[in-house]
């Protein structure tokens, strides 16, 4: 190839170039950079699932097309900045752990961060039903503790049995399986204060 074919390969890369709008637009860019910017200080914050992200950036209004979000998005995914998998698998893991939250809540608490369903599946798969099951005694327990009195006649023990089971139940544990513990953490408990 000789100079003059250089030139003339030169000058059609440079037009396909240009007729693809590749070259940075100024303002485009400034848009980006300014919502980059909020995106990376809300992940700082804590992890967010692409969906929550983007509609915490939306109602900001920081550009005046939210194209300009979903791009700046694309970025943050393609960089691991956002991955919707492992956010959903920490979501569970801290969750359940700490909170004390049943797979039903967690489930819910997810799809309302818009994570996809199967991402949430593999997610709540780490909980089994003996990990449920352990995290509702402890919880059951923990209120049955609360608890410094013999009640004194059925109505009192029905009582102490509603406020353990208001426990369980708000953190989304089966009625059944949510019964089964709290009256043993009630028995547990009474027996103890006799003793």
């Amino acid at each position: 190839m000789d100079k003059q074919e250089k030139v003339e390969a030169l000058k059609q890369a440079i037009e396909n170039f240009q007729s693809r709008g590749e070259f940075l637009d100024p303002v485009l860019e400034e848009h980006k950079a300014k919502v980059r910017h909020r995106a990376l200080l809300l992940l700082d914050h804590r992890a967010r699932s692409r969906h929550e992200l983007r509609e915490r950036l939306v109602a900001l209004e920081l550009v005046p097309d939210n194209s300009i979000v979903d791009e700046v998005l694309d970025d943050l995914t393609r960089s691991k900045l956002i991955d919707d998998a492992t956010f959903a698998e920490e979501w569970v893991r801290v969750r359940h752990e700490r909170r004390g939250k049943s797979r039903r809540v967690l489930d819910k608490e997810l799809r309302d961060k818009g994570v996809a369903q199967h991402l949430r599946q593999a997610a709540l798969e780490q909980v089994d039903d003996e990990d449920e099951e352990a995290v509702a005694r402890r919880l059951a327990e923990k209120k049955a503790r609360s608890i410094k009195n013999i009640p004194e006649d059925y109505a009192e023990r029905d009582k102490m049995l509603r406020r353990i089971l208001g426990v369980l139940a708000r953190r989304g544990f089966s009625q059944s399986m949510s019964m089964r513990i709290a009256r043993a953490a009630l028995a547990q408990r009474i027996e103890e204060l006799e003793g």
